[in-house]
């Protein structure tokens, strides 16, 4: 059974924070849904994502950065579109995808190179992924193929006997997740549209909205 920390108490998200240091792996909130955590840099903690979720290693797990100025950490590239929707839409439900630098361990990437980076809006995921002092990965908690879960008592039911920790937020908002665009092409190509509607991505990459 995993350990549940309720974040409205007092040190919780610094245990929480020291747990996933250690390599566990924690379902925590986001703005959509709830999400699955392993610290970025650990490599046999971002494998046991896989298992856990029972993912094919050839798909890509995106991440969640605290901080926009630790982007440039993972991403190799930020082109003026990116800067376009990143002034806009950040913090928010938006997942950028980017060629990925050498500090992205390829499991991450699925092979392809790139990675799906989101600067969160959920005060509880941005102060995991800040205290990791890095990026969380920030694929969804549930198992692959399953429905994505909107509270600590879903993931529950459905992973907590693979897991090491909930971080109880609460409900998130669900509905959708976020929306991805990759913008290593150009023009940036829509891959899913979620939280974030299509026209107004379009809107700001037309130079429609500032």
């Amino acid at each position: 059974m995993p350990r549940i920390l309720n974040a409205r108490e007092n040190g919780a998200l610094r245990e929480a924070v020291r747990l996933l240091r250690d390599g566990c792996i924690a379902a925590y909130p986001t703005e959509t849904f709830y999400g699955l955590g392993a610290d970025a840099g650990n490599e046999a903690a971002v494998k046991r994502i896989f298992e856990i979720k029972g993912r094919d290693f050839r798909n890509p797990i995106p991440l969640i950065i605290g901080e926009e100025r630790v982007l440039r950490h993972f991403a190799a590239e930020i082109p003026e579109t990116a800067t376009r929707l990143i002034k806009t839409l950040w913090p928010g439900p938006l997942t950028l995808i980017f060629f990925a630098t050498a500090r992205v361990h390829p499991l991450l990437t699925g092979g392809t190179g790139k990675i799906g980076i989101r600067l969160s809006s959920h005060p509880i995921a941005s102060s995991l992924a800040r205290g990791i002092d890095g990026a969380l990965t920030a694929t969804s908690a549930n198992l692959s193929g399953g429905p994505e879960c909107n509270s600590a008592a879903e993931v529950m039911d459905q992973i907590g006997s693979r897991i090491d920790l909930i971080v109880d937020g609460g409900t998130t908002p669900g509905k959708a997740g976020s929306t991805i665009v990759d913008v290593t092409i150009a023009p940036p190509v829509i891959l899913r549209e979620g939280a974030v509607p299509l026209s107004l991505i379009k809107k700001i990459l037309d130079g429609q909205t500032a």
